[in-house]
Parts: C-alpha cells; sequence; structure tokens
C-alpha cells in the first residue's frame, strides 16, 4: 500500500460524523443550527478546535462559577454526624426487626444483625438549628452557611459502582466525570492551570481509582489532572536534567508541527487535545508550583485549616494507613487550602477525595467508635476554614462547596465478624436507601435542612433526592442545562444525569 492509500486509510478509520460535517462543508451550518436551538455541543466543540480550556459562556443564568467537590470515600455515617435519632436508643442492641431485612441486600450483614444508636451526641447549631454531631464542633460554628440535605439516595450499595455513578453518572467504566463535563462545557478561567484538579489524601485512592477523574469519551484534555502537596506537584512535569527552558520550548514547537502535520492528514481530535495538552505542561511548569506553595499563605490563614506547609504523613505511604491515622494530620487540611488558591486563580472545579471513611468495625482502624473521631478531626476545622476563608474573600457566593460520601451506614450494627457490641469494633454496613450530603455557597440556600427521614434512619420520608437529582442541580447551578448538555458519542446524545429524565433540579434548595 502505497503513502497515499495509507493515508487515506487512515483518515477513513477514524472519521467520525462530526467529523465528516465539518470536512463536507456543512459543518458550520450544522454549529450555527445547534447553536439557535441553544446546544452547548456545538459551541464546546468550536472552542476544542482552538483552545480546548478557554472559558465559555454558560447555557443559562449561572449562580457558581466553580465547584469544590468534598468526597469522604468510603462514605461516614450520617447517624454519627448529621441524623439525631433518639427513637433509635429504644431499638439498641435488639434484633433487627425483619421489615427491613426482608428482600434487601446488604454487602456484609449476614443473618439478623442488631440494631445500633448513634454513638455520639447531638446538638442543635446555629440559628437554623440543624442537628449537628459532637464530632464535628468546627463545622457546627458555620452550620448557617450549609445545606444539609438527609436524603440523597442511591441504587448502588457496593464502593466501586457507587462512587462511579456519583461521579461519572453510570455505575461502570469508561463515563466522564463530573469535573471533564464541566471543564468541556466551561472551560476554565487560567490557561496557566488545568481546569480540573484533583487532590487525594487518607493514604490510598478511591475504590473505583482514577476512573474518578478520567475524561472517558470526552477529549482526554478533560481529565482530571491529580496534584500532590510534596515533591513534584504533578508527576512527570518537571524538565529532565539537562534540558533548559529555551531546549524545552523548541523541543514543544517540533512536536507541534508534527502533530499539525498528522492532524491535517488524518483530522483525529485527539491530535489537537496531544497538542493543547504539551502546551498546557509547559505552562504549568512555571504556574503550579506557584499555586501550590501554601508556604506563601500568612500564618492566621494556616491556623484556620490546621495547615502545615510541607508536612508529608507516614499515612500517604502505609499499606494500611487506617493504623497510623492521627487526628492532627493536617494533609486534608492542606488540600482544602489548596483548593481554595486554586479557585481562586480561575480553576473550574477541584475534587478531593479523603479516604478512610469505610467504618465496618470488622477489623482494626475502621471504627465507628475509635476511627470516626479521628477521621472528623481531620476534616472539621479544615472544612470549617474552607467556607470561613471563602466567604471573607467573596469567593463563597459563587464557588459551589459539595460533602458526602457515596452512600450512608445502615441503622443496625454490621454482624459478619463480630455479632456482639465490642469497644473498637463497633460499625455499620452500606445504606442506599438514605444519608446524608451538605452543599454551600454557589446559590444554595444557607440553613437548611432539606428531607426528612423516618424515626430510625433506614428510609426518607419526605423530599427524596436521587444521585441524578443530586448531578442535575449542580450543573444547573453553573449554568448548564442538565438535559440540553450532551456530548454526541456512538450515535447517542449522553448527558451526565443519563438518558431518562430521572434527574431534576432540587429547586428547593436553590436561591
Amino acid at each position: 500500500m502505497n503513502r497515499a492509500m495509507n493515508d487515506l486509510h487512515q483518515h477513513l478509520s477514524l472519521q467520525t460524523r462530526r467529523h465528516l460535517l465539518s470536512t463536507a462543508g456543512v459543518g458550520l451550518g450544522s454549529i450555527a443550527l445547534q447553536s439557535l436551538n441553544g446546544s452547548s455541543t456545538a459551541a464546546a466543540d468550536v472552542r476544542a478546535a482552538h483552545n480546548p480550556m478557554a472559558a465559555a459562556t454558560p447555557m443559562q443564568g449561572a449562580r457558581a462559577k466553580a465547584v469544590i467537590y468534598l468526597h469522604m470515600a468510603g462514605s461516614p455515617s450520617q447517624l454519627e454526624l448529621f441524623e439525631h435519632k433518639p427513637e433509635l436508643r429504644k431499638f439498641h442492641d435488639k434484633q433487627c426487626p425483619q421489615e427491613y431485612l426482608e428482600g434487601k441486600r446488604f454487602a456484609f450483614i449476614r443473618g439478623v444483625p442488631k440494631m445500633l444508636a448513634g454513638q455520639f451526641s447531638f446538638r442543635q447549631r446555629g440559628d437554623a438549628g440543624q442537628w449537628i454531631s459532637e464530632l464535628l464542633p468546627e463545622f457546627s460554628s458555620i452550620a448557617d452557611e450549609a445545606c444539609i440535605i438527609r436524603t440523597v439516595n442511591t441504587d448502588q450499595f457496593n464502593h466501586s459502582p457507587a462512587q462511579l455513578l456519583l461521579h461519572t453518572g453510570q455505575p461502570r467504566l469508561g463515563n466522564p466525570s463530573m469535573g471533564s463535563w464541566v471543564t468541556w462545557g466551561l472551560g476554565s478561567e487560567n490557561q496557566d492551570l488545568p481546569g480540573f484538579v484533583v487532590l487525594a489524601s487518607g493514604g490510598k485512592t478511591p475504590s473505583a481509582g482514577k476512573s474518578l477523574w478520567g475524561s472517558g469519551f470526552l477529549p482526554t484534555v478533560y481529565q482530571g489532572v491529580q496534584c500532590r502537596t510534596s515533591g513534584d506537584p504533578v508527576l512527570y512535569l518537571s524538565d529532565p536534567k539537562g534540558i533548559s527552558r529555551g531546549l524545552r520550548r523548541r523541543t514543544l514547537d517540533t512536536m507541534r508541527e508534527l502533530n499539525e502535520i498528522q492532524y491535517n492528514r488524518i483530522r483525529d481530535d485527539e491530535t489537537q487535545t496531544r497538542i493543547a495538552q504539551y502546551e498546557l505542561a509547559y505552562r504549568m511548569q512555571v504556574a503550579v508550583p506557584e499555586v501550590m506553595n501554601i508556604g506563601n499563605e500568612p500564618k492566621h490563614v494556616l491556623d484556620l485549616y490546621g495547615a502545615v506547609p510541607g508536612f508529608v504523613s507516614d499515612a500517604e505511604s502505609a499499606d494500611d494507613p487506617r493504623a497510623l491515622y492521627k487526628g492532627d494530620d493536617p494533609t486534608f487540611a492542606n488540600n482544602c487550602l489548596l483548593a481554595r488558591r486554586l479557585v481562586e486563580k480561575g480553576v473550574r472545579f477541584v475534587q478531593l477525595y479523603d479516604w478512610g471513611w469505610d467504618h465496618h468495625g470488622s477489623s482494626p482502624g475502621e471504627s465507628i467508635d475509635g476511627t470516626l473521631p479521628i477521621k472528623a478531626r481531620q476534616i472539621d476545622r479544615a472544612v470549617a476554614g474552607l467556607l470561613k476563608d471563602l466567604k471573607q474573600r467573596g469567593l463563597l457566593e459563587s464557588t459551589l462547596v459539595v460533602w458526602g460520601g457515596e452512600f450512608g451506614r445502615t441503622p443496625m450494627m454490621q454482624n459478619n465478624v463480630n455479632k456482639e457490641l465490642k469497644k473498637g469494633f463497633i460499625g455499620r454496613d452500606h445504606h442506599p436507601y438514605a444519608y446524608t450530603m451538605w452543599l454551600a455557597g454557589g446559590g444554595v440556600k444557607k440553613g437548611l435542612a432539606y428531607g426528612q427521614t423516618d424515626d430510625i434512619g433506614y428510609y426518607i420520608a419526605e423530599n427524596p433526592v436521587g444521585i441524578r437529582d443530586l448531578q442535575a442541580t449542580i450543573l444547573h447551578l453553573l449554568g448548564l442545562d442538565p438535559h440540553r448538555f450532551s456530548y454526541s458519542y456512538q450515535g447517542l446524545d449522553n448527558r451526565l444525569i443519563g438518558p431518562t429524565n430521572d434527574g431534576q433540579v432540587v429547586s428547593g434548595i436553590v436561591t
């Protein structure tokens, strides 16, 4: 096969419907028509062809410009943090009624477990009288800034599919993460930093792994960039020894020329993405170390979060980090401070994952009575500091802060290992039917307790909020219509909220 025929074969093998429209001369007409119909897809495609991360105009009125999403991987117990259920005390240590077991599937509970009352005390906090646990004294001081949703529910009860559903819209691999969707639709306000940044703590990545910040079928330039608080902020970003800044620039210029030749022959969008990624990495070499250096912050700001510049926890590299958890570990606090710095610099979506919230009580270091208070201490001051700092800088109104896990915990104890309550081994199984998340800033009502569960926190009594409802609300607050915001792939108009109309904006929490 000669070179011309080989080029033609490559071109045809990679041709997509969108490529065909653009090369057939009707691409601009198609784009104009889509724009008239209010689709963001066309606008994003035009932007992607020139500058993939350029800031874009929202589809509708936006209340938030950026998101800081705090995910507690493993799922914290709502019954120890936000759900005050005194009625549950009446059933404590008694066998669970059959009505809560028949027809149900549990990850670990076997047979008939015993009911488990909340292990910590609650008080009403703030002007709104929100019930909040003694484990969160600092958050209690700013409770009036948050909208606490007590009726989030999911149809997944294992970690990986539940995390994937929450962050990508599907319980299986291969779909873009929420941060990728948002940056594809809105771009970034800082061309020297990634539009989507990921920060992790707790010693491990979430169960679903790095797919939670992957770009799926979207161009790879929109995948999350994981940054680190010690060493190189981004792996492999630094130039190799002996490579000067000037030589790096000349190398990239040559690579750009080669990639442009390849693109003109094949018309593969990933070639354009590759060019953009090389250029972004070059700019990041200067911008990222500066924004990641929290040592530049004054002492009163560091103290507000409980942050310690340069700190590296032994738990971050341990085989089982749970045995090394300390309440004063500042790793998560450092990440919260970094999140504020990144949003302040124009980053669109900052995702924090904190591992270690899976408190089954079946082994050392994962108990509600022992480990949960440690994890709560690690985040309490940092989260409160983040909200206070954003507010005093005038950023909270334009920044949506989201906190929560992938599901909740059962009102009964987990019994597959310990059938009796035992100090240091008290735990709860996964519970998808009702759990708590909270949102703050970015167009969300303040001091609101939304939704209500039954007397023991098992079922939702009023105002359920499904995962797709949550996703639809986040997109809505960012100015993206969750029902029209789509990406054409394999003949389908794919959406974060999925193909049905299950996802609806929770208007009761929006200002």
